[in-house]
């Protein structure tokens, strides 16, 4: 009997550990203790989770894929406007008319495929007037497969969702938006800030009137991606150096990833460390093949080697 029970127990031992290697080191650490202080909104889709980080924002959260991805819904009184629709993988359209019945106007923070996955859904997309955002929205099949591998996900796939055939879908913009851009909602305004640098097409918006700052992947509490080759890292510098000057007029930055609050002082502290790391004072810690990780005051940038 006692050998019965220890088979037994080194059996369910056994089963354990397969069970935590099978799930991937990022995802161990959740839910995200931040979570617990917004306010959640129940919607039908399992693949999201919606939570309003403010009045009339919604922040739809994709928490069972690597990247994290949070999009945000925001609503004036006429129309509202999603910034990103995520990875595409499950129906973000859907979730968003459960949230309003206001026609819905879509502007990327930049069109890497992790933030463009839903655009193809909808007829109202505006877009900046680069070479970088034509080309994305032609669509890609090879980083959205980069997407879907069994590292990058957490939980489980939506019904219905085969990864061998995800692609990011091709879609068209309707309008042209630049630097300074007023878009009305009724009722409240946003304003299109410029924020190269992580991409060539890369935008802030900002809700002056509700001191609050939508910074995309300019900022997120997470490594900051600066490794690709459209990153151009004087174009950041001089992009979070605008967003710091903004930081007295703001509440509340909302980014693209992992979390949806953070205090307007991140903004001057990003500026300073990334400061540290142009000047050589960060060490680099090797990454994955080509790629550093700078760790400094509570930022992490990832890097090209040697790309100071």
């Amino acid at each position: 009997m006692k050998k019965h029970a220890a088979f037994l127990a080194t059996f369910l031992t056994a089963l354990t550990m397969a069970a935590q290697t099978a799930i991937p080191e990022w995802c161990r650490p959740l839910p995200r203790a931040e979570y617990k202080t917004l306010e959640r909104v129940k919607v039908s889709d399992p693949w999201f989770e919606v939570y309003k980080p403010a009045p009339g924002v919604f922040a739809i959260y994709e928490p069972h894929q690597a990247e994290e991805v949070i999009s945000y819904l925001i609503l004036g009184e006429k129309r509202a406007l999603l910034f990103d629709t995520g990875m595409g993988i499950s129906d973000i359209k859907k979730v968003t008319s459960e949230l309003t019945k206001l026609p819905i106007v879509v502007l990327n923070s930049h069109t890497h495929d992790d933030h463009v996955g839903g655009n193809w859904d909808f007829a109202d997309i505006y877009g900046m007037d680069t070479d970088f955002t034509r080309k994305n929205a032609m669509g890609s099949r090879e980083d959205a497969q980069a997407e879907v591998t069994p590292d990058q996900i957490c939980g489980t796939l939506p019904a219905g969702f085969d990864p061998k055939t995800y692609v990011t879908r091709p879609w068209k913009i309707t309008a042209i938006v630049h630097d300074g851009d007023r878009l009305d909602l009724g009722g409240r305004k946003l304003e299109v800030v410029t924020t190269p640098g992580h991409t060539p097409d890369a935008i802030t918006l900002i809700d002056r009137a509700n001191g609050l700052l939508f910074t995309g992947d300019t900022y997120y509490p997470a490594p900051i991606w600066l490794f690709r080759p459209e990153t151009d890292l004087a174009a950041y510098a001089a992009s979070i150096r605008r967003l710091a000057a903004l930081a007295p007029q703001v509440k509340l930055v909302l980014g693209a990833h992992n979390i949806p609050v953070a205090s307007p002082t991140v903004l001057a502290q990003l500026v300073s460390a990334f400061d540290k790391v142009q000047s050589g004072k960060v060490p680099a810690v090797p990454d994955s093949p080509g790629k550093v990780l700078h760790k400094v005051d509570g930022f992490s940038f990832l890097m090209r080697a040697e790309s100071r």
